[in-house]
């Protein structure tokens, strides 16, 4: 896996557009404006967005991304690959400076979820995995790190733990909802101690992966970027990412770009 040149690139990726995250965050005053469907967009999503693109349109696959302008379901129905892109994710936490905020880059193939990078610049921390590898790693890397080869060693490999008697459960920092709820009172019906989590952006995905949770319900809106590369880190570990209704894992690169309601955990 750590051969891999499209994790390398999307890994590189991550970290140069965390640092232009940071640079921004870093700032006593950063605009503000509202998207339509009300969502904040900052100036750090920007400029996340454009070095990103710089490192993955030379791969000659397309890009999906928060930021980009979206591209019809016509054009994008015979892709049998594309980057999956949120260039900032949480930017509620980002705006709230409380840290919990990510890039996060996915490679789909086939509608799959393979590679997967999630780089949190605040806290320091990158999750990646590939699939395929049935592995995936954290590391503790700073925005200044120019090579992929000056942190690579120092990777440790994650894995969940299965949920008992005592469940900790993935809560979204600011989507907290009553469905989710009334998942965590029915687990408690069921004779289960439940201590909820809260966390910002697809680090959700990462506590279950690494095991510091054992189940993320997400009963709440999220799109595609917001969910793939969380789902390969999840899947190269071991869990499902299975809608709430169907039952069947997320796909990638649909016609509707918004997810239906799923949760993770390491039963399936």
């Amino acid at each position: 896996m750590m051969n891999n040149p499209n994790l390398q690139t999307a890994i590189m990726a991550a970290l140069k557009a965390g640092r232009a995250i940071m640079d921004i965050y870093k700032e006593e005053d950063f605009q503000i404006v509202q998207k339509k469907d009300e969502s904040p967009l900052t100036i750090a999503d920007e400029r996340a967005n454009d070095i990103i693109n710089k490192y993955l349109v030379p791969t000659g696959i397309p890009i999906i991304s928060e930021e980009n302008k979206q591209i019809s379901y016509e054009k994008r129905k015979n892709w049998t690959k594309c980057w999956i892109v949120d260039p900032l994710d949480g930017t509620k936490e980002f705006i709230k400076r409380n840290g919990e905020f990510t890039v996060n880059i996915a490679l789909i193939e086939e509608g799959k979820p393979k590679l997967g990078v999630i780089y949190a610049p605040a806290l320091q921390m990158l999750y990646f995995a590939d699939v395929n590898d049935g592995k995936a790693y954290r590391v503790s890397v700073n925005t200044t790190t120019e090579q992929y080869e000056k942190f690579k060693d120092g990777t440790e490999e994650i894995r969940p733990k299965a949920a008992g008697t005592f469940i900790k459960v993935v809560g979204s920092r600011s989507h907290m909802n009553q469905d989710t709820l009334d998942f965590i009172e029915d687990l408690k019906k069921k004779g289960k101690e439940v201590e909820v989590v809260s966390k910002g952006s697809s680090l959700k995905f990462c506590l279950v992966a690494e095991g510091a949770a054992q189940i993320y319900p997400r009963f709440a809106p999220t799109m595609e970027w917001d969910t793939a590369a969380g789902q390969a880190i999840c899947e190269a570990v071991g869990l499902k990412c299975l809608l709430k209704n169907s039952g069947e894992s997320i796909t990638y690169n649909r016609k509707n770009l918004l997810n239906d309601h799923f949760f993770v955990s390491y039963e399936g």
